[in-house]
């Protein structure tokens, strides 16, 4: 995780109320809070790889929490997963752990709980984002390549450290200064226009392999990097 970047939660249940309690009280807790609330919505969430820890409910609509997990672990994904659920018997806990759940709470539980739970897994989980993927973009961040389709995508240290702070955060809206202190850090010769110089390098390279809408500025705001199916999963217009 890069140095002062928030804790990335993606939070799935079905039920408002639990979604923007969890989401408030996450947010208080110094983390960047992501929900979603059905199967399919989180699946397509949660195969970017873009989060820490995913809080997934059992009981969804349209593909249940069990499936969500399968499906996860079996493109890859690593993210340390957290289920939440009503349902407390010793098979129900042990079907999610078996599919690769990496710990079990009980509806109702204490907030101060999940907390500590969601920490521990953060601790436990730093290799889990090695990978990320925005539809045919696939960032490894652990050998730093990037590839469109199976195609290699030639980029320099400082266009991989833009991309890697967009995608890492893939949905969401990163602003000039949030990127400026990722990629730059304390250089005090670098400014927002650098930000913008080498975003246009990124596009132009993306875009040579077909990605260009990948990354996408949000005047006034900053840039996203996402996709389609991700923009209309989190209702980004």
């Amino acid at each position: 995780m890069l140095c002062g970047v928030k804790p990335r939660v993606l939070v799935v249940d079905d039920e408002v109320g639990v979604r923007r309690a969890l989401e408030r009280g996450l947010t208080a807790e110094g983390m960047e809070v992501v929900t979603a609330a059905d199967g399919p919505t989180a699946l397509r969430v949660a195969l970017t790889g873009a989060f820490d820890v995913v809080l997934l409910d059992i009981m969804l609509p349209g593909l249940s929490g069990y499936r969500v997990l399968q499906r996860m672990r079996a493109d890859g994904v690593r993210t340390p997963v957290l289920m939440v659920s009503a349902k407390d018997g010793e098979i129900d806990q042990a079907d999610g752990l078996d599919l690769g759940a990496d710990g079990y709470l009980v509806k109702p539980f204490s907030f101060v709980v999940l907390v500590a739970q969601v920490r521990a897994l953060l601790r436990r989980g730093g290799g889990a984002r090695r990978k990320l993927t925005l539809g045919n973009l696939v960032i490894d961040r652990g050998l730093r390549e990037v590839s469109w389709g199976g195609q290699d995508v030639s980029l320099s240290p400082r266009e991989y450290a833009v991309l890697d702070v967009l995608a890492s955060r893939a949905g969401s809206v990163v602003t000039k200064d949030e990127l400026l202190r990722s990629v730059w850090g304390d250089e005090q010769a670098a400014t927002r226009n650098a930000v913008e110089v080498y975003v246009g390098y990124l596009r132009r390279k993306l875009e040579a392999v077909g990605g260009g809408e990948v990354v996408r500025t949000v005047r006034g705001h900053g840039y996203i990097a996402s996709t389609p199916d991700l923009d209309s999963a989190l209702g980004n217009k």
